[in-house]
């Protein structure tokens, strides 16, 4: 039965929106504190808003609502989704950076330097897409990136936006990426059928970028980097799980395999500093601190499950699907609706898997009311939450990228890096190119 729609249900995303773009926006700007945004417990601010809703609907008993948050928080999606978070957490935490530094030296090696800034594109984007994670993309490449600009004269705004860029790359498409997962499983569709929908308007975009930074960069004089040593066998993990991942083995298999072979890789290597037992002990801290560095994305997860299931009952979700209906209509206006959606979550709390936590539910009931198929909708919430990611002045990517500036000595702003982000501009082209392809086609 159609619930009524009720938009003061809606209330405790308000007061969540309210507080934490409020304080960001006070803690970066008014009191200049680095990475204020990221100052901001996210988690006692969604504990905040879970509290607003449970203080809303009286004709509900508090046992009721308690109950309509377990089911929520309960459900076979979600439960998947925190599952891969730990699983993806502890696998990063067995490789560590060193496989990642791997990965980069051997393509930097391998490549001319006179394609410099095109190397640094594309090394993002096969690091991103092994990593699964854009800023730690972007600590990795950006101090590799200043030292070529400083060197060949290219612009160091040009050098940033392009790691920056390729690093969204990798962020949009990974299998161990936060954003695969988080939409993946909250559209109920698998990694390997999310990922062909995505790479096909990820590649365009990424091939026109790279065509692009040549003709900007190709006739420049450089300096050859210099390359540190690395270990071509510590790429293997990244290797065994992107295969894997495209092929479609579950996704707990593959994980399984990258570490597996990454903890035999590690302890043969010695690349724990340790021997012995002493080495099987490292390589266990590693695990857990990797499963650890997962708690505050679990944690928003079960937290806006619990909200929206009660958002849901109190039929906030009708009232907002009732105002998507007025301004978007048909398969194609459902689709853009749902990339807007997903994008103003994520300007709103500068963090795209949060944004597609908060989106999944809405964009579910989306996708049931305009034909749009699961891995569709998967797809679009991954990448335009990683266009407006990538673009924000705000963003943990920025900043980063920014503070590892600094830290080298070198100055640049936001403003400067933001016209020289090919990419996401080149990934929102694609994207509505593609949904204007499909509404005509289906139609």
């Amino acid at each position: 039965m159609q619930k009524k729609a009720n938009p003061a249900a809606l209330l405790p995303i308000l007061v969540f929106l309210l507080l934490y773009l409020g304080l960001g926006l006070i803690f970066e700007y008014v009191l200049k504190i680095p990475m204020g945004f990221y100052s901001i417990p996210i988690v006692v601010i969604f504990l905040v808003a879970l509290l607003t809703a449970c203080c809303q609907n009286r004709a509900l008993s508090f046992d009721d609502k308690l109950t309509l948050m377990g089911q929520g928080i309960g459900d076979k999606n979600i439960v998947t989704m925190l599952l891969i978070f730990l699983a993806a957490g502890i696998f990063v935490g067995v490789v560590g950076r060193s496989s990642a530094e791997s990965v980069a030296y051997f393509m930097l090696s391998i490549i001319p330097s006179r394609f410099a800034v095109a190397v640094l594109f594309v090394v993002s984007c096969f690091v991103s897409t092994a990593m699964g994670t854009s800023v730690g993309t972007i600590t990795l490449i950006t101090p590799i990136a200043i030292p070529i600009a400083a060197a060949s004269g290219y612009s160091l705004p040009l050098c940033i936006g392009s790691v920056m860029g390729g690093a969204m790359f990798g962020d949009n498409l990974s299998f161990i990426s936060d954003t695969t997962i988080a939409a993946c499983n909250g559209q109920g569709c698998a990694m390997k059928d999310k990922f062909r929908e995505n790479f096909h308007i990820a590649l365009p975009a990424a091939l026109a970028t790279l065509v692009l930074i040549l003709v900007l960069t190709l006739n420049a004089d450089v300096i050859p980097a210099e390359i540190p040593g690395y270990h071509l066998i510590q790429i293997i993990p990244y290797v065994l799980v992107l295969v894997g991942g495209i092929i479609g083995i579950n996704v707990f298999v593959v994980l399984l395999i990258g570490i597996v072979s990454g903890s035999v890789i590690v302890l043969a290597t010695g690349a724990t500093g340790q021997t012995g037992v002493l080495a099987v002990k490292a390589l266990l801290e590693n695990m857990g601190s990797g499963a650890a560095g997962m708690f505050e994305t679990s944690m928003v997860a079960i937290l806006v499950s619990a909200i929206c299931a009660l958002i849901r009952e109190y039929g906030g979700f009708e009232a907002l699907l009732g105002w998507i209906r007025k301004a978007f209509r048909g398969k194609r206006g459902g689709q853009i609706g749902m990339g807007l959606l997903v994008g103003a979550m994520d300007i709103a709390t500068a963090n795209n898997t949060v944004a597609i936590v908060m989106a999944n539910p809405i964009a579910k009931e989306m996708s049931e009311e305009y034909g749009i198929t699961p891995r569709k909708a998967a797809s679009i919430l991954d990448t335009f939450s990683c266009i407006f990611q990538g673009i924000i002045p705000y963003g943990a990517q920025m900043l980063v990228a920014i503070a590892a500036a600094h830290e080298l000595g070198y100055q640049v702003s936001a403003f400067e890096i933001i016209p020289n982000l090919f990419y996401p501009f080149l990934l929102a082209v694609s994207s509505f190119f593609f949904i204007a392809i499909d509404g005509k086609k289906k139609a």
